[in-house]
């Protein structure tokens, strides 16, 4: 049998998987808004004060995060579908990796209880979708941007446990021609403009795969959600959220480059201020802060409010928050209530007393221990990526 042929049977095989049947019935989702605090297609409660519905996703409002502590609750993780959550057990599932950069270049499947009892770790990340503050780009710069119209939310911080990726492939034979794997979720293929990219797959580098990714069964102590990739994920530390592919069922691992449209068709910086076919493909997230305060929030002259956000780097951690509270004219730090730390975020406070009624535009800029700080404009690109300029949060005092 040549290679081509049976990369071809393989493909077969695994698209009729019998995990596939665990997976909510075949057709399109009819999509709406929530109803109840429901969303077809999403698994958790969405409710109004905590969740803002676009499409197949629910992003969490900011303002809900005061409070919370370091991490996320699991309740209140946004929600990044392309398609709809699938529910799966996980004694129907394993885990397959195939492919030329496996030395015996034959499938090598692992059971939930197998990558169970295999050495474990904890990791303590954010996730955050690569179009994270997407909307402001048109609101905040006045540019014209395609896809979901996040705000802040699509963000959020858990303590993950699982495998190490590294410790899988050398199990499964990593060969040391091997430069790309390519996750692949169990959710249902996904169609753009009419036609089916197939389901949700990413390739990451070798280097990557075999530094701090994980195969993560955990979320803060409980397994997974169904929501939030039961009963495996992937979770790719400071990298943008597509990378951390949810209900993982099979990895490519390749001698060759992988692609797909994941890499190549979206997740790229395109238009005038980049190449004509796109940038590299992204793979680290960028630096941000953002105020747990609603927007056009009403505040009382004279009386002290404390401000509170937070703020967060995939470069580095933080090493502090400046606040302004008259359009940027002036700024003070903040104080910071965690200790920062690589792949986290920080929360922080200040205090201020509004002087006087009317408008107010308040302001917050994080700076990592690298030295980058959120610039006053982020770079414009077509599909509205990587979002990092400090955000105008209007406020009214009265």
């Amino acid at each position: 049998m040549s290679s081509a042929s049976g990369r071809r049977d393989l493909l077969r095989w695994l698209a009729a998987a019998p995990l596939a049947a665990s997976v909510l019935g075949a057709g399109p989702p009819a999509w709406g808004r929530a109803r109840g605090g429901r969303l077809p297609g999403v698994e958790k409660p969405l409710p109004d004060d905590a969740f803002t519905v676009r499409g197949t996703n629910a992003e969490t409002r900011f303002p809900a995060f005061r409070g919370t502590g370091a991490l996320t609750p699991r309740s209140l993780f946004f929600v990044r579908n392309h398609t709809r959550t699938p529910v799966l057990d996980e004694r129907d599932w394993r885990l397959t990796l195939w492919g030329s950069g496996l030395r015996g270049r034959h499938p090598v499947h692992i059971g939930y209880g197998q990558l169970r009892s295999m050495p474990s770790v904890t990791l303590t990340a954010v996730i955050e979708c690569a179009g994270n503050g997407r909307s402001l780009f048109t609101t905040q710069q006045g540019e014209q941007v395609s896809g979901t119209p996040w705000t802040m939310g699509a963000i959020g911080a858990a303590r993950w446990r699982g495998v190490r990726l590294r410790d899988v492939l050398y199990r499964a034979g990593l060969a040391g021609s091997a430069v790309d794997v390519m996750p692949r979720g169990l959710d249902d293929e996904f169609t753009a403009d009419g036609v089916s990219l197939g389901r949700v797959r990413r390739p990451l580098p070798v280097a990557k795969a075999l530094d701090d990714v994980i195969l993560a069964y955990e979320m803060n102590g409980e397994p997974l959600p169904y929501d939030h990739g039961f009963p495996v994920r992937v979770v790719v530390p400071s990298w943008i959220g597509i990378a951390s592919v949810k209900w993982v069922g099979d990895i490519e691992v390749s001698d060759a480059p992988l692609a797909s449209p994941w890499n190549t068709r979206f997740y790229r910086l395109f238009g005038p201020d980049h190449p004509p076919g796109g940038s590299a493909p992204l793979t680290r997230q960028t630096i941000k802060s953002a105020l747990e305060l609603p927007w056009d929030a009403t505040l009382a002259a004279g009386e002290r409010t404390r401000l509170t956000g937070r703020a967060w780097s995939a470069a580095a951690p933080v090493r502090g928050v400046e606040v302004s509270t008259d359009g940027g004219t002036r700024w003070r730090p903040a104080r910071l209530h965690d200790v920062p730390r690589r792949h986290g975020w920080v929360r922080w406070s200040a205090d201020w007393v509004p002087p006087r009624p009317g408008p107010v535009t308040l302001l917050s800029r994080a700076t990592d221990r690298h030295g980058n700080v959120q610039p006053a404009r982020a770079a414009h690109n077509t599909q509205g990526y990587l979002f990092d300029a400090v955000v105008r949060h209007p406020v009214t005092v009265v």
